[in-house]
């Protein structure tokens, strides 16, 4: 199947792109994230892609990063979540959010996407709980080059999002906004809460 599509991006719409490539112009669906980090008309770029195919159609998904590609392949393992529910989901949060708010059970935040119910996101996050991990936003992070604490702060953190929580905030805009605080060792949760509270 079609990993990826290379080539100059000749359309921009809404849910879409086209990228061609020899000749060839392909068609993809993308969320909104992908739109938005899309360069100018008539530039290069590099989409990962997921090709779907049912008996009348196919087409292709696609996205800026591997991760996110991944985390579309997870989505879609999930009964009643096709691809276009998939698509919605990862339009309103990108993959490491949608993965706090699976860890965190967070069912509110992910229901916020098209099509998905309260019902099919606690779904969602029964199915996939197990599948994701909190090595995989670390990871991730990395790669996008935002700031992200790993050295044994776990208990400082945990304390801070818990304060989050204890604010209003909702456990995934909790977990992001500490995800984005450098935290030293010798920072206490009021300073990393401070920090933190920068970021929302």
């Amino acid at each position: 199947m079609i990993a990826f599509v290379k080539g100059i991006l000749d359309t921009v719409r809404e849910d879409r792109v086209v990228v061609e490539n020899n000749g060839v112009g392909f068609e993809v669906l993308v969320p909104g994230s992908v739109v938005q980090g899309m360069p100018q008309v008539g530039n290069s770029v590099k989409i990962y892609t997921y090709t779907y195919v049912r008996e009348d159609v196919l087409q292709l998904y696609g996205f800026l990063t591997k991760d996110e590609l991944e985390m579309f392949k997870l989505l879609i393992t999930v009964n009643g979540i096709g691809p276009k529910g998939a698509l919605g989901i990862l339009t309103v949060m990108d993959a490491d959010t949608l993965r706090f708010a699976i860890l965190a059970e967070d069912s509110k935040s992910i229901a916020k996407a098209p099509g998905i119910g309260a019902k099919t996101a606690s779904k969602l996050i029964l199915e996939l709980k197990d599948k994701c991990h909190l090595e995989d936003m670390l990871e991730g992070s990395e790669q996008t080059g935002e700031i992200i604490s790993d050295n044994g702060d776990s208990e400082v953190r945990n304390d801070a999002i818990q304060a989050l929580v204890a604010l209003g905030y909702t456990a995934t805009e909790a977990a992001t906004a500490v995800r984005k605080t450098e935290i030293t060792e010798t920072m206490t949760v009021e300073e990393v809460l401070k920090q933190s509270l920068k970021n929302l």
